[in-house]
């Protein structure tokens, strides 16, 4: 039931990019819907997540679980019986704020349900069912949205959540701890203000800037932002020499463990949410893949993902997973490095012949690599962490989890967008001759069709909204110019994809790096 519940976050914070056409199609709404339908969630799930976790140790839980659980659950219904945009974008943000209760509790359970090697083994299967959450989250959505299941459309992408959500409330009433609160615990209500106050200039920015086109405001915003975490991190270390009960537990940030976890663990996630936001628009928007098409162009990514984890708990069985430590985070870095410039190299060699299916080795190493990496990352960022550290330390390593996630989308995003529209013009120059001369058109036409198939090429990839054609494209809408205008959108699609490529491989040398600030295993006499 745990696991249920992160599965219904995981799968929530995906869907918004593959169901928004279908959204758009039946409530209206410009551009700005996509984003905000994502936006709307992330926000509200950064914003409350570290008071979430904390509000486990304050009233106990398995009570903030269960509560997290249905609020969850109802917001999803809300969601799905939306009849205009505001009412669906009203129900995400709900949903963020009920899966910022929900989600932290999950890691104190575990902990108060498990020890030992089974707390390892618990711990472990959480790093990869996020993974799996994070590939198979689109896999799900397009066939849902395909499926058309009872004529409900999108909406079954907030409805599957009815079923899972009654699995945990059902679940965790039936098998979860009936824990108390921490005696004498009370909920910081300054801290709660400082947080969310602070949460919401860093996240914000992060989330819409690339959508803005980066205004000078985003990074006053950023920066105000950072300084309001100074003054709470100043405020929680004062409440706790106080005597007081913090918010979030200043003694957690000397144990190396959760620190060196915290920032491994942001740059990681920065890594995995980027690349699966442009490896989404690369397969629908370039290569013109239907959401379904494009969630099973993953699958070999998921199933990289399935042999890590196995892979994980061998080692974990015959108890080198003590002798390994880090290094088996750093081997799955290294290997999901591996993958990513393999898919480089593949879309080099391939060129404007690029296809769904050409990257699917590269995909499943780069999963092989994650699931490496997420077997063992939770069981070591917390094995320092003592029971009455947990609500506070789940609740911390989430919100950077989300922190991170939304610091990858923008910058990986804002590279891809950066270099498609150059990429695709480019591309025009060199493919677009070449279709229209095969398809017999020559003399003083020919260069007027190039034109138009570069305009429309460039304006379409550089457009907010890519679904709606630009109007260059009413001159290139015959079948040659056509024709070559796909060519030239394959074929500037994955140059960009390319160079989003390098900026992934920088941010995984980075996670490479930053590992190191894990502690080694302990040595054996």
């Amino acid at each position: 039931m745990l696991l249920a519940g992160e599965a219904m976050d995981m799968l929530d914070a995906l869907v918004a990019a593959v169901a928004a056409p279908s959204v758009r199609a039946e409530l209206g709404g410009g551009a700005s819907l996509t984003q905000w339908l994502g936006a709307a969630y992330t926000l509200a799930m950064a914003v409350g997540l570290i008071t979430g976790g904390r509000l486990g140790d304050v009233a106990g839980r398995r009570r903030m679980f269960l509560a997290g659980a249905a609020g969850f659950t109802a917001a999803s219904l809300l969601c799905a019986a939306a009849g205009s945009p505001e009412t669906l974008i009203a129900g995400r943000g709900l949903q963020g704020l009920c899966g910022a209760v929900m989600i932290p509790q999950g890691l104190g359970l575990i902990r108060e349900m498990f020890s030992g090697r089974e707390l390892n083994r618990a711990l472990g299967m959480y790093g990869p069912v996020m993974g799996l959450a994070y590939v198979g989250g689109p896999v799900l959505a397009g066939w849902l949205v395909s499926a058309d299941w009872f004529g409900s459309g999108w909406r079954m992408v907030f409805l599957v959540n009815l079923p899972l959500g009654l699995l945990a409330l059902l679940g965790g009433w039936r098998f979860l701890p009936r824990s108390g609160p921490a005696g004498g615990t009370r909920l910081d209500v300054v801290g709660v203000v400082l947080a969310s106050v602070a949460a919401l200039p860093v996240v914000f920015p992060l989330v819409q800037g690339r959508e803005l086109g980066w205004p000078a405001w985003v990074f006053v915003a950023l920066a105000a932002g950072v300084a309001l975490f100074g003054v709470f991190g100043w405020y929680e270390a004062r409440r706790e020499r106080g005597g007081g009960d913090p918010l979030v537990l200043t003694g957690l940030f000397r144990k190396r463990a959760f620190s060196g976890g915290l920032v491994t663990g942001a740059v990681l996630f920065a890594a995995v949410a980027g690349f699966s936001l442009v490896l989404s628009l690369f397969l629908q928007s370039g290569l013109g893949a239907s959401p379904l098409e494009a969630g099973l162009a993953v699958l070999p990514w998921s199933g990289g993902t399935v042999v890590g984890f196995v892979v994980v708990q061998v080692l974990d069985g015959k108890g080198a997973m003590e002798r390994l430590g880090r290094a088996l985070v750093q081997l799955g870095v290294g290997v999901m490095a591996l993958g990513s410039g393999g898919f480089a190299a593949v879309l080099a060699g391939a060129g404007a012949e690029v296809t769904v299916w050409r990257g699917a080795p590269a995909l499943a190493v780069v999963g092989l690599g994650m699931g490496l990496v997420m077997g063992p990352f939770f069981s070591t960022v917390l094995a320092a962490v003592e029971p009455r550290e947990t609500g506070s330390a789940a609740g911390t390593l989430t919100a950077v989890q989300q922190f991170g996630s939304a610091l990858g989308v923008a910058v990986l995003g804002t590279v891809f967008f950066s270099v498609l529209g150059g990429q695709v013009a480019g591309a025009a120059e060199t493919v677009a001759p070449r279709v229209l001369a095969e398809a017999g058109v020559a003399g003083p036409e020919r260069p007027a069709l190039v034109a138009a198939v570069r305009a429309c090429g460039r304006e379409t990839a550089e457009s907010p909204d890519p679904s709606v054609p630009a109007e260059s494209c009413r001159l290139s809408a015959g079948r040659p110019a056509g024709e070559a205008g796909r060519a030239a959108t394959r074929l500037g699609y994955s140059g960009a994809m390319r160079i989003t490529l390098w900026a992934e491989l920088a941010l995984l040398a980075v996670t490479f790096a930053v590992s190191f600030l894990l502690p080694r295993p302990p040595r054996r006499r």
